[in-house]
């Protein structure tokens, strides 16, 4: 999820007109690194050695699985270096598989498809950062420090994790000087979000990534901040009760056809059954693949990509998981 700050919406560092977007990369796994306990680093380049799209900071790169399967991750490497992007994989154990087979599967050497990069946690300009990661939350982080200590600004980084075996980049960060604390869990305790977040600082912007229980947390604590002050982006979706959902209407517009949407059904997988084509990546509502404009009517926002100040503006909806709270919505497909 990204909470920015209006009406700014270009970050630090331009993409370009290259930009990867919906771009699809034959690429190749250039080398390969144990990084962290349960994390590895893959350095990706184009298979042809071609450069690479552009990308800013906060923007990840979808892995396509050898069975069609995508997953998303961030790109922590140097914007600048169109020759290569790096990654870090957590092994997720408890996940769907994706990252067991990526630890198995990709060695250096290995062909892969990617897509993108697309970027959906922008860094925004301001005169003061307050950067706070958990695990492998880190990576987005680090290009956007970087670019912010390039840009001349004022900025501290607070990164926790469980203990420092399992904390990808410390070593590197370290490099960056004493703006950075590493905060493992087995030698402080959790991180001290009241003493970070407790007193709300104008001018300062708040970026976060990490697991659910550490996002929650540092959002209660900013709930007194400015409107905009906070930035998070998370990695997996949010437990949503749809025992109460209901039908409605979808008039796709371009297409000229009316569809209707039962309780059980999501709009893409009906969308996609009447024949048309809508990007799509993850159906969880993360990725931000599949959004499409709002011409008429009120969506239910359920994605963890859009603000809040983005969903109460109802332009757009990530129509693999949002629905419409009202009997008919009118979609810009």
């Amino acid at each position: 999820m990204t909470m920015v700050q209006d009406p700014l919406r270009t970050g630090i560092v331009d993409p370009g007109e290259d930009a990867g977007g919906d771009a699809t990369i034959d690429a190749v796994v250039e080398r390969r690194r144990d990084l962290a306990e349960g994390v590895i680093e893959l350095v990706i380049r184009a298979a042809d050695r071609s450069d690479l799209p552009r990308w800013e900071p906060g923007a990840h790169v979808d892995i396509v699985l050898d069975d069609g399967e995508i997953r998303q991750y961030s790109l922590c490497g140097d914007p600048s270096d169109r020759t290569t992007y790096r990654v870090a994989i957590l092994l997720e154990n408890e996940g769907r598989g994706g990252s067991r087979r990526i630890h198995a599967d990709l060695q250096a050497g290995t062909p892969l498809t990617l897509k993108g990069p697309r970027n959906h946690f922008p860094l925004h300009d301001s005169p003061r950062y307050l950067f706070i990661a958990g695990g492998i939350g880190v990576t987005p982080l680090i290009p956007m420090m970087r670019a912010v200590e390039a840009a001349g600004a004022e900025w501290r980084f607070v990164y926790g994790g469980r203990n420092e075996s399992t904390m990808g980049y410390v070593d590197e960060l370290r490099e960056m000087g004493d703006r950075v604390t590493i905060w493992p869990e087995d030698a402080n305790g959790l991180i001290d979000l009241d003493g970070l977040l407790g007193t709300a600082e104008e001018g300062t912007l708040v970026y976060s990534c990490g697991p659910e229980p550490l996002l929650a947390a540092v959002e209660e604590r900013c709930v007194s901040w400015p409107s905009g002050a906070l930035n998070i982006e998370r990695f997996t979706a949010v437990d949503i009760d749809t025992s109460a959902d209901t039908g409605f209407e979808v008039e796709l517009a371009q297409t000229g056809i009316t569809v209707q949407v039962s309780a059980e059904q999501t709009i893409l997988e009906v969308v996609t059954d009447a024949g048309v084509y809508v990007p799509t990546s993850c159906t969880e509502g993360t990725c931000g693949s599949c959004e499409t404009p709002i011409l008429e009517g009120t969506a239910e926002h359920r994605d963890v990509v859009l603000s809040p100040e983005e969903q109460d503006a109802q332009e757009t909806m990530m129509i693999c998981v949002s629905r419409a709270s009202c009997p008919r919505l009118v979609l810009d497909l």
